[in-house]
C-alpha cells in the first residue's frame, strides 16, 4: 500500500509541476508581446525593451507579467492603467533613444499606398 500511495503522490507532485510550467510560457510569451510593443514604439533594441519592462514592474510595485498584460492590452487600443503608464513614460524618456530616431516610429507605407501617390515630388 505504501508504494501505491508514493506513486499517488508522486503523479500529484508531477501535475503540479507540469501545470506550473504552462503558466511560466504562457507568462513568457506574454511578456515578450509586451517587449516587442515596446520596442515598436520605443524605436529601442530587445534588451532595452526588457530592460524598460522591468523597471516598471518594479517602479510600480506590479508583477512583471500583470505589466506585461497591460502593455499587450494597451497595444490593442484599451487605456493604460495608472500608475503604469506615467511610470512607462519616465522610464521611456529616461532611455531615450539614440538621436535622430524619433520615438514614435511612423507605420510602414509600401510604395503604392494612397498616402505615398498624393505626396508631392521633389
Amino acid at each position: 500500500m505504501t508504494g501505491q500511495h508514493d506513486l499517488v503522490g508522486r503523479i500529484a507532485a508531477l501535475q503540479e509541476e507540469v501545470d506550473q510550467l504552462r503558466r511560466a510560457v504562457a507568462s513568457h510569451a506574454l511578456v515578450d508581446q509586451a517587449i516587442g510593443v515596446i520596442i515598436a514604439v520605443s524605436g529601442l533594441r530587445p534588451e532595452q525593451g526588457w530592460e524598460i519592462l522591468r523597471e516598471v514592474s518594479q517602479r510600480t510595485n506590479t508583477k512583471l507579467r500583470v505589466v506585461a498584460a497591460q502593455v499587450v492590452r494597451w497595444a490593442e487600443s484599451q487605456a493604460l492603467p495608472e500608475p503604469t503608464r506615467t511610470t512607462l513614460s519616465t522610464v521611456l524618456a529616461a532611455h531615450h533613444p539614440p538621436l535622430g530616431r524619433a520615438l514614435v516610429r511612423r507605420p510602414y507605407r509600401p510604395w503604392g499606398s494612397a498616402e505615398r501617390e498624393r505626396s508631392p515630388r521633389t
